[in-house]
């Protein structure tokens, strides 16, 4: 082989064993199909549009291009673990799995890979302990920050002081739906109401028994953790037997449009726990309808923009993009990969100011995240129902939850996962 020949030859490899300029590639673990779609589609449909309104408004995030690649789950944790297979070898920065069940699955496998999680409001709730879970991030706010959310509703309705009370969890039978659990038993020990604890099986379509239970032992409240199609069964079916709306309060993943506007005006009332601000009045959204759904660049028909769960997959991608952002800066270069992306979200600042310049002034809370802390400050607010104007409003400021009850919960969790998986517990 002649000298032109080799060097040619060796060009050649050096392309191969070298990545061009990449992409920044976000997997989204969506489900537009099965029990589950109805929640599904608005959040895949908010996280995508944001990134495609970076990419045609921005010209991407530092220069770099952002790719969106969507595979269907179903809302099922082996397909979910598939989908992570699938395209993790794609230059997947960070996943979000949208799904308890997937993401339990995925916390060995994507530490090992050195990929982040993000797990906003849903997920390992212990994983907020970043000494234990290196490459997780639930900020900025967790189930266990919901649970104390909802009770601090409910002492504030009846002047601090629920002794005596009766609280029903009307609960997905899932590792999601039994994340509340022990928070809402220490919590019930300690403002002195008594909790019972009432499983739905999946998909949640049939409730009758549940609900005959808490007509016949009247509750002074329900919480509810679903997801999906039961969570407007379990509306219907409390609107049946005539249960006070008002007393009736929601997770975030309860409190969707979809899940109300089904029930009509027997709705109104209902409540929802909340860790952004609801509606379409902010600037991000005119640019999202401007940049995004006229020119024909939408996921989805462009209907969801300010509906409760499209508006948590804009807040999702806006916290991600801002994490690549900061990844960027600190590395020095638009193309980071997955290992600096955990770096930037460990380093993500977010100030109201910086909110104001995205067109969010207001949509979310000031924080940051550091080793010790992947979970954020854990606020929230009360969102609440109208039925005949079809809209939700914030009936409550945000707040903080209880950590006095939940900080020994994270600890006692995460150290013993940390024992069951021969984790040296620490910061870099």
């Amino acid at each position: 082989m002649n000298m032109k020949k080799i060097a040619a030859a060796s060009v050649a490899a050096l392309m191969v064993g070298t990545p061009v300029l990449a992409d920044l590639v976000f997997p989204s673990l969506s489900y537009r199909t099965g029990p589950y779609a109805a929640g599904g589609i608005p959040y895949a449909d908010g996280y995508s549009d944001y990134f495609t309104l970076l990419n045609e408004r921005d010209g991407g995030i530092g220069g770099a291009a952002i790719q969106v690649i969507e595979c269907e789950t179903g809302y099922n944790t082996e397909k979910g673990v598939e989908c992570y297979e699938s395209t993790k070898g794609q230059g997947a920065l960070v996943y979000n799995p949208l799904s308890t069940g997937i993401t339990y699955q995925l916390i060995p496998k994507a530490t090992a890979d050195n990929i982040p999680l993000y797990t906003p409001g849903y997920g390992r709730t212990s994983a907020a302990n970043g000494k234990v879970f290196s490459h997780v991030f639930n900020f900025p706010a967790n189930y266990w920050n919901a649970a104390s959310l909802a009770v601090n509703h409910l002492l504030a309705e009846n002047g601090g002081d629920l002794n005596g009370k009766s609280v029903a969890l009307v609960y997905h039978n899932s590792a999601y739906g039994k994340e509340p659990i022990r928070t809402l038993e220490g919590l019930a020990e300690k403002h002195g109401f008594k909790l019972t604890a009432i499983p739905v099986d999946h998909p949640g379509q049939e409730q009758k028994s549940q609900w005959l239970q808490i007509r016949r032992e009247k509750p002074d409240y329900v919480l509810m953790w679903g997801w999906g199609v039961m969570n407007q069964v379990a509306i219907q079916e409390a609107a049946n037997i005539r249960f006070p709306m008002e007393n009736f309060v929601g997770v975030w993943w309860s409190g969707g449009d979809h899940d109300v506007a089904p029930a009509g005006e027997s709705a109104t009332g209902y409540k929802a726990v909340t860790f952004h601000a609801v509606g379409s009045d902010f600037p991000v959204f005119d640019d999202i309808q401007k940049h995004v759904v006229e020119t024909g660049k939408a996921a989805g028909a462009g209907d969801n923009i300010g509906k409760a769960i499209y508006n948590r997959g804009v807040y999702a991608a806006m916290l991600m993009a801002e994490a690549v952002s900061k990844a960027q800066e600190i590395h020095g270069t638009p193309d980071i990969t997955a290992a600096m992306m955990r770096d930037g979200m460990e380093a993500l600042e977010i100030t109201d100011a910086r909110m104001a310049e995205l067109g969010m002034g207001g949509f979310g809370p000031a924080f940051s995240v550091s080793c010790e802390n992947h979970g954020g400050p854990g606020t929230g607010a009360i969102q609440q129902w109208d039925g005949a104007a079809g809209t939700w409003s914030l009936i409550s400021e945000f707040g903080g939850s209880d950590m006095d009850v939940i900080q020994p919960l994270i600890d006692a969790d995460s150290a013993a996962y940390a024992a069951e998986n021969n984790i040296e517990a620490g910061c870099n």
